[in-house]
Parts: C-alpha cells; sequence; structure tokens
C-alpha cells in the first residue's frame, strides 16, 4: 500500500495527500472547496472532541449551541471584526426554489428575498454576544463560560484538505467576565488548556506566545497561540485564544451592574481550534509508509493478526487472540481481531502501517507452540516477540512508551530546525537552505513585518512570553526588544 504513497523528499505536499486520501481520513466532495470526512477520519477526531471537551469541563465550562446564520448587520458593529472576515462570508439571499419556467430545472425564485441577508457562521462572537446582551444584567450573572461544537465556513480560494477548507469543524469558546484580570486570565489558561492536549496527547511540541498586530484575530486586543512546526519546516498555527476586551460588549451594548452599583461593559475571550489539527498530526509523526498516530488519540490502538492455513488453526489462533484481547481491553486499551479470510497477512500488515495503528499482534501456529506473539510497533516499524503470558503488560507500557518517543522525536526535529538570525542575509539563508523556526529581532512595526513578509514569505508566527534579550531589528535596524518567531507556514 505505501507503493501508493509519495515520498516526502519528493513531494512533501503529495505525500500529505497521498496519506489523507490513502488512509481513509477524508475525501474531495462535490461542493468546491469542502471536503468529506471519512469514518476513520472522523474517529480520530472523536478522539480529539472528547479529550478537548473533558478538558474544558473541567475548567468549568459548558457546552451549548448558537445559530449557524447570522443577520449581516451584526458584522456592521465591530468594525476589525467585519474588515477581517469580509471576504471569506458565505451569504444567503434568498429563502426558496421555483421550477424555471423554460423547463431548466430549478431557479431562486427572485421574489423570496431575504428582507436582510444571512452570513453563513465563519465564527460565532457577533451572534453569541447579541445573545449574551439578554442573560447578563448583574455581576452575578458572570462569568459566563461556554464552548460550542460547530462547523464554520470561511470561503477559500486555495484548499487543501483538513488545513484548510470552505467548511470545516471547530469548537470555539466565548467567555464573558466581570474585570479585565479575569478576562486575561481566563485567555492565559485556555491557551495553556491546548497546549497541555497537543504535547500530552498530540505528541506535538509547541511553541506559546502571542500574535503580533497583522497577525492578530479580527476584533481582539491580544492573541495568544501555539505553533507547531511540520517536518517540512514550515509552521502550523495550532491553537489561538483571544482578549477581546469590551469590543464585542460594547458593539452590542452587554452591560452589567457591578458589585458597587456601578453600570459596565463586560470583558469578553474567545477561543478555538478546529480540524486544522488532523493535518498537524499528519504531517508532525507520519513517514512514507503511511499514518503515524500517538497511540492516545488512535481510534484503535492494538490489532490482531492471525497466521493460518486452516479453519482449525484459526479456531486455536482465535481462543489465544480473544483471550489476550479481553484482558487488554480490561486495561482500557482498543483492540481489533482481523480474521478476514478474504486478503493475506501481508496485505494486512501493509493495511495497518497506512493507516497507523500503534502497535500490531501476530500469532501463527508456531507462535502458539512457543508459546509467544510477534508485536510490531508503528513508530519505529520494529518488532519483538514476547511471552504470551507477558503481553498485557509489555502492550501497556509499549504504549506508554510510544506516546513518549513521539513527542521526543517531533520534539528534537523542532529544536534541530530552530536557529537564530542575527542578519538579514542570514535570516533568508536559513529559510532558504535549513526552513524551520527562526528567531529573530524585529522592530515591532507593521510595516517592517510586512516587508519581510513581501520579501520571504515568512510571517511572524509568535512573540515568545519569556524573552527579553534586547538587539537590533535584522530589516531596519531599529531598536527591538526581544526576538520573535518567524517562519514561513501554513
Amino acid at each position: 500500500m505505501a507503493k501508493g504513497i509519495t515520498s516526502r523528499e519528493q513531494n512533501y505536499s503529495q505525500w500529505y495527500n497521498d496519506i489523507v486520501l490513502k488512509a481513509g481520513l477524508a475525501d474531495h466532495s462535490a461542493v468546491r472547496g469542502c471536503m468529506v470526512i471519512k469514518p476513520y477520519g472522523f474517529a480520530i477526531w472523536e478522539k480529539i472532541q472528547r479529550q478537548l471537551d473533558d478538558m474544558f469541563k473541567a475548567t468549568g465550562h459548558q457546552n451549548a449551541y448558537f445559530p449557524l446564520f447570522i443577520p449581516k448587520s451584526f458584522f456592521s458593529k465591530e468594525a476589525s471584526h467585519v474588515k477581517g472576515f469580509a471576504k471569506e462570508c458565505a451569504v444567503v439571499t434568498h429563502y426558496r426554489l421555483k421550477n424555471d419556467p423554460s423547463g431548466n430545472g430549478i431557479i431562486v425564485d427572485e421574489d423570496a428575498k431575504l428582507e436582510e441577508e444571512l452570513i453563513v457562521r465563519p465564527t460565532s462572537e457577533t451572534i453569541i454576544w447579541n445573545t449574551y446582551k439578554d442573560w447578563i444584567q448583574s455581576y452575578r450573572d458572570l462569568p459566563i463560560l461556554i464552548n460550542q461544537w460547530a462547523n464554520v465556513v470561511r470561503w477559500e480560494m486555495r484548499t487543501r484538505l483538513f488545513l484548510r477548507t470552505a467548511e470545516f469543524l471547530w469548537q470555539e469558546g466565548h467567555t464573558a467576565h466581570a474585570t479585565k484580570e479575569e478576562a486575561i486570565e481566563e485567555t492565559i489558561k485556555m491557551v495553556n488548556v491546548y497546549a497541555t492536549f497537543a504535547e500530552k496527547w498530540m505528541g506535538i511540541p509547541v511553541l506559546i506566545g502571542t500574535k503580533s498586530e497583522n497577525e492578530r484575530f479580527a476584533g481582539a486586543i491580544e492573541t495568544y497561540c501555539i505553533e507547531a512546526l511540520m517536518q517540512d519546516g514550515k509552521a502550523l498555527q495550532a491553537g489561538t485564544s483571544h482578549f477581546l476586551g469590551q469590543n464585542f460588549a460594547k458593539a452590542f451594548d452587554v452591560k452589567f451592574q457591578s458589585k458597587e452599583g456601578k453600570l459596565e461593559h463586560v470583558w469578553a475571550t474567545s477561543w478555538g481550534v478546529s480540524t486544522r489539527l488532523m493535518g498537524a498530526l499528519i504531517m508532525a509523526h507520519s513517514d512514507d509508509k503511511g499514518l503515524v498516530l500517538p497511540p492516545k488519540l488512535a481510534p484503535t490502538q492494538v490489532v490482531f493478526v492471525p497466521i493460518y492455513k486452516s479453519d482449525e488453526e484459526l479456531a486455536k489462533i482465535s481462543e489465544k487472540v480473544n483471550e489476550l484481547k479481553s484482558k487488554l481491553e480490561e486495561k482500557g486499551i482498543s483492540t481489533h481481531f482481523d480474521n478476514r479470510d478474504t486478503v493475506k497477512p501481508g496485505f494486512k500488515f501493509a493495511e495497518y502501517e497506512l493507516k497507523g495503528y500503534p502497535v500490531r499482534i501476530a500469532i501463527g501456529p508456531k507462535d502458539l507452540e512457543k508459546g509467544t506473539a510477534e508485536i510490531a510497533r508503528r513508530d519505529t516499524l520494529t518488532k519483538e516477540f514476547v511471552d504470551q503470558n507477558k503481553v498485557v503488560d509489555y502492550v501497556v507500557n509499549l504504549l506508554d512508551e510510544m506516546q513518549e518517543a513521539i513527542f521526543a522525536k517531533a520534539l528534537k526535529f523542532r529544536e534541530d530546525n530552530t536557529h537564530k538570525a542575527d542578519t538579514y542575509d542570514e535570516f533568508k539563508n536559513i529559510l532558504n537552505e535549513k526552513a524551520g523556526f527562526v528567531l529573530a529581532h524585529w522592530d515591532g512595526t507593521p510595516e517592517t513585518e510586512e516587508k519581510i513578509k513581501e520579501e520571504t514569505q515568512a510571517t511572524i508566527r509568535c512573540i515568545p512570553l519569556d524573552n527579553n534579550e534586547e538587539g537590533k531589528c535584522i530589516h531596519s535596524g531599529k531598536p527591538s526588544k526581544q526576538r520573535v518567531v518567524f517562519a514561513r507556514a501554513y
């Protein structure tokens, strides 16, 4: 199966597309720029969703749902917000179809025009803050800690499965607070939740920082982010958390009576991650044989493949497999017994390598005689024969070891591909020859940032929170308060 996958070295972009399609994660749809998430891909997304949802609820958040359609007038209330999303909006103008009088199928009924056009949700700040106006009167109503799992539409011209599609799935948190300090604390708390999830479950090391003014979310006072490095040396924004100040509260006149009896505007945050995380998983860990999944996010962690020639041999192997399978499941490990007789074991091996199943256990007649099982791990493609009585403990430990090893490998890759640049020539050479993250001084102006982007296609991925090394901007030579992280990005 891996024969159908383009190598990373040959064509990284095609390699990525090959894995998405051949591993059965997603497919192109009849709707331009939209994707079909297939069952296996959706099973991985469900694991991501379930874990994040638990983490959100552990920090006091509740799930709710708001309309897909947003009145156009709502977008005009917050100037920077509409400016940021205007070019990506899909607009509903009519509410009915009719048969074409000329007999050419169906047409839009021109008499069914909406009084006000509706925007198909690109993000929900406006509809949610319009709703919060009715929910908030007093400090006793605060904080409101709401999360929404939903789909959104941002009309993209150049799309790529999972990474950039016109419609995608995500979660968006929207919280309301009585004080600025509480809202900022929430914003930072949630970007750290994302960072913990990325590193502990996805096995992807991330940098935490803030966005520059040019890269900030439309309508935010400050945007915090986690940035990951993919195997081709490009950065991927994996999650963002926004301190919105009182911008949306003022736009929608959301006020509350404080403990002191004063009428004040509410403070806000929003934060989100999307199915783009699926793209990050693929690009951070996978190889030329297919998908590599961290065990914590694998829908099936262990697959059993029987090696047999007769029904009698299969019956004996099945008895042992079912025994081991039950014991592993008692430990909370997800398993699958592939006893299909329509394909050979070699085909199954290749299929599960392609799909990234973390552990494969093969048992044949000779293994039954010896009391052993062949255990293969997907990340290193190594195999070991293990005593059947020790298989359960071995696999439990192996999955933990693999989770840590996958993260360690990605971390080393990032460390090996993070460079410092003190001159503009050095900066450009690193980008062209090595790629990766480049730590360089910047004078803090949008103008310089834009010039660097135009000349190198590199953007400021984040401004680290713990870097106070002063210097001179690589482009303008003006004073710089700290190094920032540049990279070419998805």
